[in-house]
């Protein structure tokens, strides 16, 4: 598998993981103490970064950590605005498009040496 798709399904499945851990007890948990929570996430969170590490190792192979990082951030709004939406129940603005936008606009200016060769 190369090494972008290898840290592209990685990271997707990472945040998957980070977004329940940070955000789920809100919506499972709102009666519990604040550290029954965070001892469950801290739980949650164990996955998402046995999932992450090897997801950053392999793509720092190919890519900057900046371009890490910014891949992260659009990666982790793709699976929150479903989250936010279908299991916080939350309603869906433009807020999240122009974010969406603006990460794209830094993806591509991260990226455009490795896509045009500029």
């Amino acid at each position: 598998m190369p090494h972008y798709v290898a840290t592209i399904v990685l990271l997707c499945c990472s945040n998957v993981f980070m977004t329940f851990a940070w955000y789920g007890h809100l919506r499972n948990l709102p009666d519990k103490p604040w550290l029954v929570a965070a001892l469950l996430s801290w739980g949650i969170a164990l996955f998402e970064y046995l999932l992450q590490v090897p997801a950053n190792r392999i793509g720092h192979q190919v890519m900057t950590v900046g371009q890490l990082k910014i891949l992260q951030e659009v990666i982790t709004l793709t699976v929150f605005v479903p989250f936010s939406f279908l299991f916080m129940k939350e309603r869906l603005t433009l807020d999240y498009l122009w974010a969406g936008l603006c990460l794209l606009g830094a993806l591509f200016f991260l990226f455009r040496r490795n896509i045009f060769g500029a």
